[in-house]
């Protein structure tokens, strides 16, 4: 039994609780506000931002300021091309204080139960009791680093991107940066500049034209998701979504000729790694830009979710357990719903879901 279990009468019974506080769940807190339902928004974080709180000091939105807006509130304009991490900081802020999101800070959700037709979400100091559940939490709690041969023995600098802040911690330290993706180029061209800098990568990293951008990324995921609906097919060949961004930092470090992957290697030794032509190359640190699961580990007294974290879904509704969604997860709960600008049309349709399912299922007005 918790301990919250003893210390809780439980009277106050909520619509909906929605678990995280980055901006899916402040575009679902939006929605619920305007159809007038009994919502809480449960933030491990101590004050709002979500992920973005905890991202490396340079990074920067994939879009301009006029594409990268939540509903009903547009983001400022940005000097720079892309807004920067503090101005997306800053907009969240706002959004919330703008819209007097009903928000719980400190609430770390552990588990949640449910008691015939309502959930008991419990966090390390209390317990709540809802109709119905959102999780929004996202990917940022669950970084993930491959279980490599003899990574145990390697005894430099490791760190997962979720950790990485700026070049200047590597300074002097020969660099590994793992992955391909964007979070692995952008970090290659920053700790280039700063110190020896190699970049291991599955396959060649694929580049983006320049002029493509994040709206132009989210464009192609509608017109692929509007085609899907309609059966038709839909050629996005000329862009693949998984390719790297040439956001600015990324343009200066293909001129200094650094984006250039070393390959793969297969094991590690107690100074650094095993290419696979069997070469030995020492190295004082080691970036992982190696990617997510999905932050759903609370789920798991509740629901099935496979080793990446994922549960069974139609969009964002839960297959294995009634009043139960999921939004903000990216194309697992909706195309380009990870992003700022995306994520409005899942959580639009999925509070519109709640109220029917709240009326119909529950009796409720």
């Amino acid at each position: 039994m918790h301990k919250s279990d003893k210390n809780n009468s439980m009277d106050e019974i909520f619509d909906v609780i929605v678990i995280g506080g980055g901006q899916s769940a402040l575009a679902c807190g939006y929605y619920l506000r305007r159809a007038k339902l009994k919502y809480i928004i449960l933030d491990k974080q101590n004050t709002s931002g979500g992920a973005w709180l905890h991202t490396w000091d340079s990074l920067t939105l994939f879009s301009p300021a006029d594409y990268s807006s939540l509903p009903g509130l547009i983001m400022p304009n940005s000097e720079n091309k892309f807004p920067t991490k503090q101005e997306v900081i800053h907009y969240l802020g706002q959004y919330e204080q703008y819209y007097q999101l009903n928000v719980k800070r400190n609430s770390e959700v552990v588990e949640i139960k449910k008691n015939g037709d309502f959930f008991q979400v419990h966090t390390q100091e209390s317990f709540f009791k809802t109709k119905t559940v959102i999780s929004a939490t996202g990917t940022w709690g669950n970084p993930f680093i491959p279980n490599l041969k003899g990574i145990e023995n390697y005894k430099g600098v490791q760190i997962h991107s979720s950790k990485y802040k700026n070049p200047e911690d590597f300074n002097g330290l020969k660099t590994l940066v793992v992955g391909e993706g964007n979070s692995g180029a952008q970090i290659v061209a920053e700790v280039s500049k700063n110190t020896t800098v190699k970049w291991s990568t599955k396959k060649t990293p694929e580049f983006l034209p320049d002029e493509v951008d994040g709206y132009y990324l989210f464009k192609i995921a509608n017109a692929r998701y509007k085609a899907e609906l309609e059966g038709k097919t839909f050629d996005a060949s000329n862009y693949n979504l998984a390719s790297i961004v040439m956001v600015p930092p990324v343009k200066e470090a293909r001129e200094r000729g650094v984006l250039i992957s070393s390959g793969t290697f297969r094991e590690f030794y107690d100074k650094g790694v095993i290419w696979d032509n069997g070469e030995q190359e020492d190295f004082d640190a080691i970036i992982w830009c190696t990617g997510f699961g999905y932050d759903t580990t609370f789920l798991k007294s509740l629901i099935q979710l496979d080793e990446k974290g994922i549960a069974k879904t139609n969009e964002t509704k839960s297959l294995d357990i009634e009043g139960l969604w999921f939004v903000g997860y990216g194309n697992w709960t909706g195309y380009a719903s990870a992003s700022l600008i995306g994520v409005n049309r899942t959580a639009k349709q999925t509070i519109l879901e709640i109220q029917d399912f709240l009326s119909k299922h529950l009796k409720i007005n």
